[in-house]
């Protein structure tokens, strides 16, 4: 993974403290706004590990590779429903801001999350508008 100091996520921390510890399994994502974090850095990061891990089984994909030329600027979260500490569900909606051949653009995406032995994971996303 890259050498990484602030977080990609956006929570104003270091990363070594925020995404960081998940993507490594030291530790679970509490929420699914948490779990969405993470798997935005390891897109950033270039984690794809850690991306078919924290991705429902049912929906995971076989193989994924990452395009390189992909630069990911930043992510706004847009609303969470449900998703915490003690649901079994939710939803969070996103925006990844990116760059891609010199062109900057953004993914507007709503996707869900659920619990899977304890541990939230994403099931699947529809683009928005």
């Amino acid at each position: 993974m890259g050498d990484v100091t602030a977080c990609p996520c956006r929570r104003g921390e270091d990363f070594a403290q925020c995404c960081g510890p998940i993507l490594a399994g030291e530790k679970a994502a509490a929420t699914a706004e948490t779990l969405m974090r993470s798997r935005y850095s390891a897109y950033v990061v270039g984690d794809v590990d850690y991306l078919l891990r924290s991705w429902h089984p049912s929906t995971r994909p076989a193989e994924l590779s990452l395009d390189p030329a992909h630069r990911w600027l930043f992510l706004e979260i847009v609303g969470a429903r449900q998703g915490g500490p003690f649901d079994d569900n939710g939803t969070v909606e996103f925006i990844a801001h990116y760059k891609l051949d010199g062109v900057r653009d953004s993914m507007h995406e709503l996707s869900t999350f659920v619990r899977v032995d304890g541990a939230w994971v994403y099931l699947d996303g529809t683009f928005q508008g």
